[in-house]
């Protein structure tokens, strides 16, 4: 059993790919989230690293965090994947993506270069039915980020079969595939505990309402 770390955003799509991933016979022990410079705040869905910790600790795993700045991420990427593969013998790496080419061609090419197996069992399934397949997997997530023509109502929602329809209906993509919105998984059938949410605040920062913890 080949063991893999995930590409971790703490959303609903990376937690299902992991989840398919474990189906098909992978050992997930690592999640790998790439931070802001200062260490405290994920680049991708904007989460304080405390609320990552949490995550991979109702998981059971570990969590590599890694501050980088936008012009050195790749290879900080790179060096992250390679300290992975002596530390935890790591063999491949899940993502979540769903059908960006231009993401693919690049996990792919970092994968080459560091010599790992890219993962990723989401790849170019209908969107509309993943979506109400993430739902009823048992993954339970929160919205965290959405865009201004979504609005601020939904932050802190959570994501289920409702929301899909009514996201079908605004005509947003009901993944969120092209960066509408952010999720974050507070529990799934890989957590052993579910991740409370704390008391938080909301705020707009560049066309982009955000949960502020």
């Amino acid at each position: 059993m080949k063991n893999v770390l995930c590409s971790w955003s703490g959303g609903k799509d990376c937690c299902y790919a992991l989840l398919e991933a474990k189906r098909m016979g992978y050992n997930p022990v690592l999640l790998l989230n790439m931070m802001d410079v200062d260490g405290k705040t994920s680049r991708s869905h904007g989460l304080p690293v405390e609320m990552l910790k949490r995550q991979a600790t109702a998981m059971n795993m570990e969590l590599m965090a890694i501050p980088t700045l936008r012009e050195n991420y790749e290879e900080n990427f790179i060096n992250a994947l390679n300290k992975a593969k002596v530390d935890y013998n790591i063999e491949g790496i899940v993502y979540g993506d769903i059908d960006l080419w231009a993401h693919r061609e690049w996990q792919e090419r970092v994968c080459n270069i560091v010599g790992l197996e890219p993962i990723i069992p989401l790849w170019e399934r209908k969107r509309t039915t993943l979506a109400k397949e993430i739902v009823e997997s048992g993954i339970e997530s929160v919205v965290v980020a959405c865009n201004e023509a979504m609005g601020a109502s939904f932050l802190g929602k959570t994501y289920n079969l409702d929301m899909i329809q009514q996201l079908i209906e605004m005509n947003v993509c009901s993944c969120g595939e092209d960066g509408e919105f952010h999720s974050f998984v507070v529990n799934s059938p890989l957590h052993q505990s579910k991740v409370e949410i704390p008391e938080y605040s909301t705020g707009l920062r560049d066309g982009f309402h955000f949960i502020n913890w």
